[in-house]
């Protein structure tokens, strides 16, 4: 029977996410811990941290797009600026966010501060026509100094 139900529920994950889930912190509350997928579940907590990488490489990658574009894209500046700044200010709060939620994560964003850099370089040339050589190649700043709310490049 119990290996019935861990069947039902494997195969409920692969048909209907979303019922998954809710059978699952139903199991959870219950503590039915025999019956849950204990493989899917596991799966599932794993990828809450990949999302949580994924989510702090978009936003760092956001920010410097905007900080190059405000140091670097003269001929929109007048148009834009004002959004740009209002960007980086709020990619700035939602790092900082994600960091006290999870500071373990710090180590993680300094790992790919070069490579956000390199992609937002890359980004912000093909939407300005602007050459890549440009840009500096290295980060001009570390972390923590790019994520302070004065800073500019």
């Amino acid at each position: 029977m119990v290996t019935e139900l861990k069947q039902t529920t494997k195969n409920l994950y692969e048909t209907d996410y979303n019922l998954w889930v809710k059978e699952t912190a139903i199991l959870l509350e219950a503590r039915s811990f025999n019956r849950l997928d204990l493989e899917n579940l596991i799966e599932e907590i794993l990828d809450l941290s990949e999302r949580k990488k994924r989510k702090l490489e978009s936003l760092l990658t956001r920010l410097w797009e905007h900080l190059l574009k405000l140091k670097y894209w003269q001929s929109e500046k007048d148009y834009n600026e004002n959004h740009w700044k209002r960007e980086v200010r709020n990619f700035r709060k939602q790092i900082k966010k994600e960091l006290q939620v999870s500071p373990s994560l710090h180590n993680y964003l300094q790992e790919i501060f070069q490579e956000c850099y390199q992609d937002a370089r890359e980004l912000v040339s093909d939407i300005s026509g602007l050459s890549l050589a440009i840009f500096p190649v290295c980060p001009f700043a570390s972390l923590e100094e790019t994520l302070k709310e004065d800073w500019l490049p």
